[in-house]
């Protein structure tokens, strides 16, 4: 769609800002009238009162220029009235058409794909052998830097996990040989018996 403003009409004036008791008593409506009817008698108006504007229609377009160089920022009712010549928005096509279907294929529920989409593959997994090796060379109990610490930023440190002891240890042993207490075994809570009740 393609939008063209076309040059001012010479035989349309819109008043702005016009005073709200234009579009509510009578007898300012008809003092108002009476202002664009000394120039034009068969002159007709459409009132607009969310926009606050008023369309002063003329039948010649002499009459409208002099209206608008008599009263172009004149008082009326206490306030100064602006009039302007109006502009019309010219359609390029006499009725609307839809938008082209570039990305309708993207709507939901989709239609049909454009003509030539093909359904893009998945990428392979990637397996970073770098990595697998580092965490393959980690050892128990020890602590490895990955970052190192400036004034602004911490250092990040890995601490890895010991190994659990085994459970035909026992607990006899509540420390190992470091001196560190060795974590607990937990303890599976053991069932209870089953027994056959019948309600009746």
């Amino acid at each position: 769609m393609h939008l063209k403003m076309t040059k001012c009409s010479r035989f349309c004036l819109v008043a702005s800002p016009v005073d709200q008791e234009v579009f509510c008593r009578p007898e300012v409506r008809a003092k108002f009238e009476a202002l664009f009817r000394a120039f034009d008698a068969s002159a007709s108006f459409q009132f607009f009162k969310s926009f606050r504007r008023v369309r002063i229609n003329f039948a010649e377009a002499l009459a409208a220029a002099e209206a608008r160089l008599k009263l172009h920022k004149s008082d009326f009712n206490g306030k100064e009235m602006r009039l302007y010549f109006a502009q019309s928005v010219h359609i390029g096509s006499p009725s609307l058409q839809p938008p082209k279907p570039d990305k309708q294929f993207l709507i939901s529920p989709p239609a049909s794909p454009p003509v030539g989409w093909e359904q893009a593959a998945d990428a392979e997994p990637v397996v970073n052998y770098d990595l697998l090796c580092a965490v393959s060379k980690l050892g128990p109990g020890e602590h490895y830097e990955l970052h190192t610490g400036t004034t602004t930023t911490p250092s990040v440190i890995v601490h890895v996990c010991e190994n659990e002891p085994d459970s035909s240890e026992g607990e006899a042993e509540a420390e190992t040989e470091e001196g560190k207490r060795a974590r607990p075994k937990i303890v599976q809570t053991r069932r209870p018996d089953y027994t056959q009740s019948v309600n009746q």
